[in-house]
């Protein structure tokens, strides 16, 4: 016999009821029906299901408390979390202090059951997500979230109008930061330019910088070669790989333009191994802005994101939606940062 917990979504399907139905039922909601709500209570007497105190707490905006999912990346140390996102730390405590609001943080594993697990057994108010992998998957769960009826905010890229946009989302404009990338090359006499990062719609932040770097190459009356793209991820070993393999086609190229930071630095090792300095032969730029890119040999030029100012509008947005209001949907500036990369 299976020995997991039994959540609200068991019940759920036993009464062939929504899990927002049998929440509701539970606290004892009077919008739920009297025979529901007991053929709900009697399933759960049945499942030896145990109402979370904390949840109830929760939907009743008492805990003054808001959650942090950071979602393990892949990195070259032991924290597993993005260093971007890990700047974002500071200020989201701050912000959170300001508004008299405690702070939870966790990690979480994509591949978990956390928009499950959060709706049974959470202790906060909401939720600010940061990272998510591929987002065809994230999708599906954030569209479970708000099924629910969380109360969430998260990082990513902002389509506003688009279909499908999930709500609540901060993010910083992508394709002016692509359009300023292809700017500053283009007026330093760079003409083939190359993109690291994975431009489909798994990654909608780095499709939207390449789109703005083809739109800032157009205007200027060039035109981008897809031969010059190459997917990659987020990390300084795959920025590396993704320039070996751009290297390897043997098309010309005098500049780079990587979706982060670390997919730059790895690149620019791997054209420092193949002979090509930066920025003689290869100008090379990246994207965020994290602690690394001022420490890169030579020092990198990119494409910064305020995540001060984001931290700070991650938790207001949030605070606001507790409250009552509207999910916010917000594109933050970016700015250029010249250095010697370039």
């Amino acid at each position: 016999m299976s020995t997991d917990k039994p959540t609200s979504f068991d019940i759920a399907e036993r009464a062939g009821v929504s899990q927002p139905t049998v929440s509701r039922a539970l606290r004892g909601d009077r919008t739920v029906s009297e025979a529901t709500r007991k053929r709900i209570e009697a399933i759960a007497l049945q499942l030896n299901y145990k109402v979370d105190k904390n949840a109830s707490s929760l939907r009743r905006g008492q805990t003054r408390t808001l959650a942090l999912l950071f979602f393990e990346d892949p990195t070259s140390d032991d924290s597993g979390i993005n260093p971007f996102f890990l700047s974002m730390l500071g200020s989201i405590t701050r912000t959170c202090a300001r508004r008299g609001y405690d702070l939870l943080v966790s990690t979480q594993q994509l591949s978990a059951n956390w928009h499950v697990d959060y709706e049974d057994s959470r202790k906060a108010d909401g939720i600010i997500l940061l990272g998510y992998g591929d987002f065809e998957t994230y999708r599906a769960r954030i569209d479970q979230l708000v099924e629910q009826g969380t109360h969430f905010v998260r990082w990513g890229a902002v389509r506003s109008g688009e279909p499908g946009q999930p709500r609540a989302t901060i993010g910083c404009d992508n394709i002016q930061g692509g359009r300023l990338a292809a700017e500053h090359l283009i007026a330093q006499g760079r003409t083939r330019i190359a993109f690291l990062g994975d431009a489909s719609e798994h990654y909608p932040e780095y499709a939207d910088r390449y789109r703005g770097l083809c739109l800032g190459m157009r205007d200027a009356g060039l035109s981008p070669d897809i031969g010059l793209q190459v997917d990659v991820a987020a990390f300084e070993h795959e920025g590396y790989v993704a320039a070996q393999r751009l290297i390897a086609r043997g098309i010309a190229f005098d500049a780079i333009f990587a979706a982060s930071d670390l997919i730059a630095v790895g690149a620019m090792r791997a054209l420092a191994d193949a002979g090509r300095q930066v920025p003689r032969d290869v100008a090379v730029i990246g994207f965020d802005d994290v602690p690394a890119a001022g420490l890169a040999s030579p020092p990198l030029t990119t494409v910064a994101q305020d995540y001060g100012h984001a931290g700070s509008v991650l938790v207001d947005a949030l605070v606001a939606q507790i409250a009552g209001n509207a999910a916010e949907t917000r594109a933050l500036p970016v700015r250029l940062v010249v250095r010697q990369s370039t």
